[in-house]
């Protein structure tokens, strides 16, 4: 695969070299391939198959769990997001020691590889996020909690510029990755100013399922805004907000 350069761009097919645009730039690869037909049946190809069943997989747990998240993803992910979230469900796919390969899965893998996951990497929460904060997931209540004892914002919140106000967010999510089906709720604060007044305690509880024996997982992140004339825009249309998981538990 090779990259466009000169001032004309070229799209389409030339012969056996086909040019297209990508988010990495204009690219150009020859034609070619094995017959799909082939990579279905050949014994060859079995690693392919148990390889390509387990990528969908992934996906699909990807889906399931940003779908589950939506309420507060939706303004907090950059443009690669989908795509490492599927090489992490891939990695939990891969700690499934009991399964064969090609049939392992996200229940008997190890859903804790993704706690820590970064939903922004414009945006980390790990970088952004200073207040010193507890995440909790109580199954028998089913209660996934977010909690923060007063701090001053301007000291801890590494906010971009531009920044007047801010929102505290949260999400829990029980997913059932067998049937793609999940519950989840989420929390938010105030709009708060971001100055050098301190907080009261942020206490935020997300409830699932009491007793759930899925997967569980519970997000925290931040959302931007800029204030002008009594209104709150949110800021750089919110590349900055970050989100993050900061809580997960297989069972």
């Amino acid at each position: 695969m090779a990259k466009q350069k000169g001032i004309i761009k070229l799209k389409g097919t030339i012969g056996d070299i086909t040019f297209y645009k990508s988010k990495d730039g204009y690219i150009a690869r020859e034609k070619g391939g094995i017959d799909a037909s082939r990579i279905a049946t050949d014994p060859a190809f079995q690693r392919t198959r148990e390889n390509g069943s387990e990528f969908g997989r992934a996906g699909k747990a990807g889906k399931i769990l940003r779908m589950a998240l939506r309420s507060v993803l939706i303004n907090s992910s950059d443009s690669k997001m989908v795509s490492r979230l599927t090489t992490q469900f891939i990695k939990v796919i891969q700690a499934d020691v009991t399964s064969v390969r090609g049939l392992r899965n996200v229940i008997d893998g190890e859903a804790e590889l993704l706690s820590g996951f970064e939903f922004n990497t414009q945006g980390k929460l790990g970088t952004i996020l200073f207040a010193p904060f507890t995440a909790t997931i109580n199954r028998v209540s089913g209660e996934l909690t977010i909690s923060l004892n007063p701090f001053i914002p301007i000291n801890m919140i590494a906010a971009p510029s531009g920044t007047t106000h801010y929102q505290i967010i949260s999400a829990g999510a029980e997913i059932d990755f067998e049937n793609e089906t999940f519950v989840g709720n989420n929390s938010e604060t105030a709009i708060l100013p971001w100055d050098s007044v301190e907080t009261a305690a942020i206490n935020q509880i997300n409830p699932v399922t009491a007793a759930s024996t899925k997967p569980l997982f519970l997000a925290l992140g931040i959302v931007f805004f800029q204030q002008i004339n009594g209104q709150n825009y949110s800021l750089k249309n919110g590349a900055s907000n970050p989100l993050a998981l900061v809580q997960v538990s297989g069972l």
